[in-house]
């Protein structure tokens, strides 16, 4: 078998085998396969789909190209929840918490954020201290003392995967549902986990603009998951205007713990409940979601998942003190306020043009190798159905450079849409696969 009879069946609409599949990721690990062939099939991969069996080949054959992790000795569950990316979505900072503190092990593999998305190893970098980077024996340590621990993609989960980003990255096949579901899953997998829960994110903050194409994703990841025999479950969330008041890195860690206490915004919360009920019942904690999700919500009133919060923060080398006192993360030099320019409501708040106005802050990154400013964001004091009178504050923008604060403050004040009638706001769960 040669890289070009594997590229020429798929570019000519065929069905590749289990064996074509194989060779392939073989190949792109090893280095057996050029990075020009490499990126020929990804092409024809993107151009004309792949089938079921197909996704659940490739993301088997990923998965194998590194470490599967074994937690059996932990006696719980093994549940894990990922989003594919927004704007202020720090439900992993609120949720992880509460799983452990309710009888789940979370063994959470995250990422960093890039461009006008967040990223939750960002945001616990922002806490003095935190390692993300821990080696798999400090991980299940950490799993095991707290009950669930967050870190980085070490070299041995699914190697192919990083080759195989950085070659969709260069040659626009980024948006391909198959390698987007095969990349997510074969790390997710390699987690060991009983169960899943996937927040497929829809809208102008999110890297998925339309319903169609988010469900299209949802439904080939939870059909990986059930491939794989690990329930997995998809909520459909919309992203239209970010997730919660708070976007920036020590301001979002700052607004999950004042979740935990029971304190956080309503969608917000709602939102972590929704996701956390739904992990366990994934888990077998529960077999109802309203039982779940009457739980979930004793827990956030008695504060033990930010107890467990401070676990994990101790655990991993951060200072717990910021769980009592978030005023220890850290703080801009500056804060100012965007006044309405406007009377009336606010009938729209573009989630990409905040998000891209933090980024420019130094909230997030261009580049990859771009250093973050955990100090920096903004801070939403009025969001879709919101009455404002003209002059009243919409936004804090919290930063350190006059020059970034300037162009961001700009763009923030383009991202408010207003009319004279109260809008109908839209619910945060569009849809539910499972």
């Amino acid at each position: 078998m040669r890289p070009q009879d594997v590229i020429r069946r798929k570019r000519d609409r065929g069905e590749l085998s289990d064996d074509d599949i194989a060779f392939f990721v073989r190949g792109v690990t090893t280095g057996e396969w050029a990075d020009y062939q490499a990126a020929a099939l990804l092409m024809a991969i993107f151009l004309n789909g792949m089938n079921e069996r197909e996704r659940l080949a490739l993301t088997e054959q990923m998965l194998k190209s590194g470490r599967t992790l074994d937690f059996s000795h932990i006696p719980k569950p093994k549940v894990d929840k990922h989003s594919t990316g927004g704007v202020g979505d720090k439900t992993s900072l609120v949720l992880a918490p509460l799983a452990a503190a309710l009888g789940l092990c979370v063994p959470m593999i995250s990422g960093r954020g890039l461009g006008h998305t967040g990223g939750t190893l960002d945001k616990l970098e922002a806490i003095p201290g935190y390692r993300v980077r821990l080696s798999l024996a400090e991980f299940g340590a950490v799993l095991e003392r707290v009950g669930f621990a967050m870190i980085g993609q070490t070299e041995e989960i699914a190697p192919a995967d990083r080759r195989l980003y950085a070659l969709r990255d260069v040659t626009a096949t980024v948006e391909s549902i198959p390698l987007i579901a095969a990349s997510i899953m074969s790390k997710k997998l390699a987690e060991g986990l009983d169960g899943l829960v996937l927040d497929v994110k829809v809208g102008s903050g999110a890297f998925m603009k339309r319903p169609r194409e988010a469900r299209a994703l949802a439904r080939a990841l939870v059909e990986i998951g059930r491939g794989a025999a690990v329930r997995t479950v998809a909520l459909l969330t919309y992203m239209d205007q970010p997730l919660g008041r708070a976007v920036g890195n020590a301001l979002e860690v700052a607004e999950a713990i004042e979740t935990l206490r029971g304190r956080g915004p309503k969608d917000l919360t709602y939102l972590c409940v929704e996701l956390t009920a739904h992990m366990l019942v994934v888990g077998g904690i529960h077999d109802t979601l309203d039982h779940a999700r009457q739980q979930v919500r004793a827990c956030l009133q008695t504060g033990a998942g930010l107890q467990k919060l401070r676990q994990s923060v101790e655990a991993q080398g951060g200072d717990p003190a910021v769980v009592d006192d978030p005023g220890l993360l850290p703080q801009a030099q500056h804060v100012a306020e965007l006044p309405s320019e406007e009377a009336g409501y606010v009938a729209a708040l573009d989630a990409e043009r905040v998000g891209v106005a933090s980024m420019i802050l130094g909230a997030g990154r261009v580049r990859v190798e771009d250093a973050i400013d955990p100090s920096v964001g903004i801070v939403l004091d009025k969001k879709v159905g919101d009455r404002v009178a003209r002059g009243e504050t919409l936004a804090r923008i919290h930063y350190n450079d006059e020059r970034r604060f300037m162009q961001a403050r700009d763009l923030l004040r383009s991202a408010y849409g207003f009319s004279r009638t109260k809008p109908r706001r839209k619910g945060i769960i569009a849809e539910v696969i499972a």
